[in-house]
């Protein structure tokens, strides 16, 4: 099993922290696994995205042109990454930043309402959470065991006190994901 996933959005959307502690679940399973972030030098506001590979095998590079699973969070987001998705793919959005949805007919597709969903919840910063939930459930590639792990490995520890919330945020992430197109 091999997973390439383009974590994309805004600076300040969690897009890094969603990559790295996916990464480290990875690792909490005993995958290879790489975590290659890009953003622009205005950090938050600005562009960021961030590539994973967690695999069963030795990975080769962490520069990838084309991704099994792309999750946009932001309109430049999909109009850069929508055409890198290789075909049976999958494709995770949140609708808030999107002004204009998917429109390919060969991947398959799937909404999250995390930024509405964080907000109903009284964090918006479990947005991130939210949708890495929503990820996992369309693309069970991780345990939930070793997704806590991987927060602990993750998270300062001045911040271990936050992974209830966090799991509670994925769990919701996985109920309020929307089939969109299957393929």
């Amino acid at each position: 099993m091999t997973e390439e996933i383009i974590i994309a959005g805004f600076g300040g959307q969690g897009v890094l922290s969603m990559g790295k502690i996916l990464a480290y679940s990875g690792i909490m399973e005993n995958r290879e696994v790489t975590w290659f972030p890009s953003y622009g030098p205005e950090m938050r506001g600005g562009t960021a995205n961030v590539t994973v590979i967690v695999s069963d095998t030795r990975i080769s590079s962490p520069v990838l042109q084309e991704f099994d699973t792309a999750i946009i969070l932001n309109q430049q987001s999909m109009d850069k990454f929508e055409k890198a998705v290789k075909p049976g793919g999958t494709l995770l959005y949140d609708p808030n930043g999107v002004i204009h949805p998917p429109t390919r007919t060969d991947i398959n597709i799937y909404k999250v309402e995390g930024t509405k969903t964080a907000v109903d919840m009284g964090n918006p910063k479990v947005f991130n959470m939210i949708v890495f939930g929503s990820y996992l459930k369309v693309r069970p590639i991780l345990t939930l065991d070793n997704v806590e792990k991987g927060l602990q490995k993750s998270l300062p520890e001045r911040y271990h006190k936050l992974i209830p919330l966090n799991l509670e945020a994925i769990k919701k992430g996985q109920e309020i994901v929307e089939t969109i197109q299957t393929v």
